[in-house]
């Protein structure tokens, strides 16, 4: 993050400590898409998308004080992985309590175009990823984060983090066929 941006975000942390209403707001209208996109990309539903995200930025204001510098961006990102990782645990208690869970179809889905069925099956070759695969390259693509910050989040070496993101991408790209 470039300089002016890192005081602009930090203007609007001050704000959203002191309570400010439009700083909070300036801070989801910053965050909201890419964490929205990191959701989405993880479940695959809009619903549980837009459930995070209102979890997300509910613990962000609760925990807000606790944030005490250093990459913001890095700090949202971890909350957001414990946030997505605390629903999957409970996504997993309540199918063991209810065997026959199953995922609710949309009932009205729209016309589907030619992108839309591109990006579906993208959505459907990363849910064949393994979890933690499917987390590194969503973070490196869709969030944005560079590998430096993907390593200092998961506090893994570079070198890591670069290899399984490769690693993750030939495998991809091997169950994507010809539509990559």
């Amino acid at each position: 993050m470039e300089s002016s941006d890192q005081s602009t975000t930090d203007n609007i942390l001050f704000a959203c400590k002191k309570g400010s209403e439009e700083g909070f707001a300036r801070l989801v209208e910053m965050y909201a898409t890419r964490c929205y996109g990191y959701f989405y990309r993880l479940t695959g539903s809009r619903q549980e998308s837009d459930d995070l995200l209102s979890e997300l930025f509910v613990k962000v204001v609760s925990k807000l004080n606790n944030y005490k510098g250093g990459t913001f961006e890095l700090w949202l990102f971890k909350m957001a992985s414990n946030v997505l990782y605390d629903h999957l645990r409970h996504l997993q208690r309540e199918k063991k309590l209810h065997h026959g869970y199953r995922r609710m179809l949309e009932e009205n889905a729209p016309v589907k175009r030619a992108d839309d069925e591109i990006f579906d099956r993208l959505q459907e070759k990363l849910n064949q990823l393994d979890m933690e695969t499917r987390e590194l390259i969503l973070m490196r693509f869709y969030s944005g984060l560079s590998f430096r910050e993907i390593a200092q989040l998961r506090a893994e070496p570079i070198g890591t983090i670069l290899s399984k993101v490769h690693r993750g991408l030939a495998k991809l790209r091997g169950l994507m066929g010809s539509q990559l």
